[in-house]
């Protein structure tokens, strides 16, 4: 099967981007770093394009870098996201990160049903 690529192209930079923003050192962090990849893998398959800032986890694994590295970067992603899901749990990273996305006058959800919500009644009006 032959890939369209500009077809491809264009349905990805159609696609509503989600910052997903949660708990990371507070607690499991490993089951914080897969709640937050189950969300990802749900938006996807509602056809978002989910940004998942806790795959840094990974290479944090292998190539440490300071805590103002990875804030630094993740506030570039939440200037080209569309929108930020909030996850339930208690983060100061996460609340700076709700607070950053409020600033830029970006929508914040505190669940995918208000998130999904958001989006489809958008997508009536548009239509």
């Amino acid at each position: 099967m032959k890939i369209n690529q500009k077809k491809l192209i264009y349905e990805m930079k159609n696609k509503i981007k989600i910052y997903i923003a949660s708990a990371y050192t507070i607690g499991d962090v490993a089951a914080n770093v897969k709640t937050q990849i189950d969300v990802a893998n749900e938006l996807m398959n509602m056809g978002f394009n989910p940004y998942v800032p806790l795959y840094s986890h990974f290479q944090h694994m292998i190539h440490p870098r300071p805590y103002q590295d990875w804030i630094e970067r993740d506030l570039e992603w939440i200037n080209v996201c569309d929108c930020l899901l909030r996850i339930p749990g208690k983060s100061s990273g996460a609340d700076m990160e709700v607070q950053y996305a409020t600033d830029l006058n970006k929508p914040v959800f505190y669940s995918k049903e208000e998130l999904f919500s958001y989006y489809e009644k958008n997508k009536q009006r548009s239509n």
